[in-house]
């Protein structure tokens, strides 16, 4: 059955339904297209339930792409201040947490439904549990699907990236910019837990948390909590470090950020052992994995000038080479995507492809922890619904 509309948006995430409400509300008739059953699952298991769906924060500086400017135009566009107001004239209430990040005090499937309203609102035909079977192009674009072919002027490509494949992630958006003659900047998973070798001796106290660090590789650096796994570090700190880092690379933690480590350690008892010194500082059960015995039992008065400063120098940066990432499996974005050098920064348009749009984490920006990337969805998905 053929059929014919003026916006297609294909992937009914945060992104899709931004654009597709956006550009319905526009009076465009729309329609959205997903394989999958339900809506929004990565807007469902955010945020512990809650959903961290913006950050007061949210800046260029806070975007990750090889083309950093692009970010830019949409931000300024749709503000993380346009998403709280729409919030809120759906009676939604929020509360911040750290460092910016907002949560709906409801729970994330109120921001789904918000999202659901707002496409009926701009009577968006939806088409859920719906693989698409062909993208081409014939003067409009036309998507096909096992019971329809759907023919429109604009098609917004929302696919997503490829991470979290366990609620259906695939590389369908990436597809369809190559075969539109779209470059793809190299993909890898990010804010992701970073895996260490096994000689590392840290797998036998998993579960141990490091509530003040800062990560560090080159001159980024992050300071959040860190979290000792089975198989290597997460929290705050090593996820958003993660972004950043390249297999083979190393990373750097100081695990004391806020100690003047000079006073603290003139003011340590002569008499106590070294491992009793830094519990003063870490868990237990860390130093006893991070220092040797030997090291731990030495009474610390024994310790040379020499090799206070070496301790010294271990807590302010201990280095680290991950042996890998934990993948997309446990990561919550791709880096990487489709080259934002060809796409247009104001309408989020292929400058070679007139009527192709792309938004939202298919494209190569990516965000810091904590409602980053979300509000890059928010604004990416709004100028193209705007636009489309």
């Amino acid at each position: 059955m053929s059929k014919t509309c003026d916006v297609i948006v294909l992937g009914a995430g945060a992104a899709g339904m931004m654009a597709a409400a956006t550009a319905g509300l526009r009076g465009r008739r729309v329609v959205l297209i997903d394989h999958a059953t339900k809506l929004a699952e990565k807007i469902r298991i955010s945020g512990g339930g809650r959903c961290n769906f913006t950050n007061l924060h949210a800046r260029p500086e806070c975007y990750l792409s090889q083309n950093p400017h692009f970010c830019k135009s949409a931000l300024r566009q749709y503000t993380q201040h346009a998403f709280i107001t729409l919030l809120e004239s759906y009676g939604l209430s929020w509360h911040e947490k750290t460092l910016g990040q907002l949560f709906c005090d409801q729970h994330s499937g109120a921001v789904i439904d918000m999202l659901k309203a707002e496409c009926d609102r701009g009577n968006v035909a939806w088409r859920m549990d719906t693989a698409i079977t062909a993208v081409r192009r014939n003067g409009q674009f036309i998507v096909e699907t096992a019971a329809e072919t759907w023919h429109a002027d604009a098609l917004i490509v929302a696919t997503g990236g490829l991470s979290i494949p366990q609620i259906g992630a695939t590389g369908i958006g990436y597809d369809i910019a190559r075969q539109f003659g779209l470059d793809i900047v190299e993909t890898a998973p990010a804010l992701v837990p970073l895996q260490l070798p096994p000689e590392s001796l840290l797998a036998e106290i998993s579960g141990v948390a490091l509530e003040d660090t800062v990560a560090r590789i080159g001159k980024t650096s992050f300071r959040e909590a860190s979290l000792v796994t089975h198989r290597g570090l997460s929290g705050p700190a090593i996820l958003q470090i993660s972004s950043f880092w390249q297999p083979g690379g190393e990373i750097v933690l100081d695990l004391a950020p806020e100690q003047d480590l000079d006073a603290f350690f003139a003011a340590a008892s002569r008499v106590a052992h070294v491992g009793n010194v830094l519990a003063e500082l870490l868990p237990r059960r860390f130093i006893d994995a991070w220092l040797s015995e030997e090291v731990r039992a030495r009474p610390f008065k024994q310790l040379s000038p020499k090799e206070v400063v070496a301790l010294k120098e271990k807590l302010r940066r201990w280095s680290l080479r991950p042996s890998g990432s934990a993948g997309y499996k446990k990561a919550e974005v791709t880096r990487g995507g489709v080259d934002t050098q060809q796409l247009e920064s104001k309408t989020m348009m292929a400058k070679a492809v007139p009527g192709l749009y792309f938004t939202g984490e298919v494209m190569d920006v990516t965000g810091w922890l904590g409602g980053y990337n979300f509000q890059w969805a928010w604004s990416s998905g709004f100028v193209a619904g705007s636009n489309a």
